[in-house]
């Protein structure tokens, strides 16, 4: 089994180099980047709640099937498959939920490509959680990257919900198209829900610290900064006003 595990990890790090190199050029064409007539599409609804939905499931039949080597989970690896399985109820299902957009589409390629990499992570970080030494003892709760860890992603996962919740509430009137999201970290940067979701994971990965947790972070950085940038030019084409002193993605820097 650690052979499949790190054959997964080696997968998700080439789908997140492939996924650098895909959206560096163009941004993935789903949301406002999907282009008129667009074929082979679902709505938005469903496919996230489909392709979200492994990372309840994968990580959770392994974590309690091939994991931990011991007779029982340690109370360090108990509370990050509860953190874990809280942060996927509210992504892959309060999320998809409280969406307000239902009548948008979203392509089938993306549905299949999320729900792949959402298994192989599942697996992957379960896996490693269960087996990583460091883990297996109350002691590290007391570590300082634990701690700092948790710290970190509690912020970033406040500072995602905030921004979600702007986004949604931007068509609480009935409106179908884009406007301009203001507060929270959008007072800083175009794409607030990216930043906290970034934030969320590298302090996640610093608290549970393991490489597939670091590979995690790779391809999140892959995936949601380059499509930050493309949210970030969309706006300043779209709207003449757009605040000039916001960044992309990351508060005075990008």
């Amino acid at each position: 089994m650690e052979t499949a595990y790190w054959a997964a990890l080696a997968v998700i790090v080439l789908m997140g180099i492939g996924t650098l190199a895909t959206t560096l050029r163009q941004a993935g064409p789903y949301g406002r980047h999907m282009t008129p007539g667009q074929r082979f599409t679902m709505k938005a609804r469903p496919a996230w709640l489909l392709f979200e939905s492994p990372q309840w499931f994968s990580f959770a039949l392994t974590f309690w099937l091939l994991a931990p080597p011991a007779a029982s989970p340690s109370s360090v690896m108990l509370f990050v498959f509860g953190l874990w399985q809280c942060h996927y109820v509210y992504r892959g299902l309060i999320y998809p939920l409280r969406m307000r957009d239902t009548h948008r589409q979203f392509p089938l390629i993306a549905v299949v490509m999320g729900f792949l990499f959402n298994l192989l992570n599942g697996f992957a970080n379960a896996y490693a959680v269960g087996h990583a030494e460091h883990l297996m003892t109350a002691a590290w709760f007391s570590d300082p990257r634990f701690v700092v860890g948790l710290v970190i992603a509690v912020a970033g996962w406040v500072v995602n919900f905030q921004a979600d919740t702007i986004l949604i509430n931007l068509r609480s009137d009935g409106f179908t198209g884009y406007r301009i999201p203001r507060g929270g970290a959008f007072r800083w940067v175009s794409a607030a829900n990216y930043f906290g979701e970034i934030v969320w994971w590298c302090g996640f990965g610093l608290m549970v610290w393991t490489p597939a947790f670091a590979v995690f972070v790779f391809f999140t950085l892959a995936n949601l900064m380059p499509r930050a940038l493309a949210h970030h030019r969309w706006y300043r084409e779209h709207f003449p006003d757009y605040p000039k002193s916001r960044r992309a993605v990351i508060p005075g820097l990008l």
